[in-house]
């Protein structure tokens, strides 16, 4: 038997926004990113985010940020698969954060 949890926690894409360990609030500003727009804020944005996880104690999503070193191998990974049919697949979301920063947020489907 399926235990009852309440409502359903939505990932950060389609709650129009979340907020992160460290308790800034990010809030989704456009996307799906057209790839080129995508490509530059792989590089421009102040933090990157390609793929998050669902975390059961906290009962939320996380999205895994990247160091900078790793972005543009990561971007490369996003691009090959952007928009596939196949799995996976990855699209791009801008984000902004309280603070006025810029997140690039890489939503992964498996």
């Amino acid at each position: 038997m399926a235990v009852d949890r309440g409502p359903s926690v939505l990932p950060p894409v389609a709650a129009r926004g979340f907020t992160d360990a460290d308790g800034c609030r990010w809030r989704l500003v456009r996307g799906p990113l057209d790839p080129r727009r995508a490509k530059r804020l792989a590089v421009q944005a102040d933090v990157m985010s390609m793929g998050d996880h669902y975390d059961e104690r906290a009962e939320r999503w996380f999205p895994r940020f990247l160091p900078e070193a790793e972005r543009p191998a990561a971007w490369l990974v996003a691009r090959a698969g952007y928009g596939a049919d196949g799995l996976p697949s990855y699209l791009a979301y801008e984000f902004t954060g309280d603070d006025g920063r810029v997140l690039l947020f890489v939503e992964t489907s498996c």
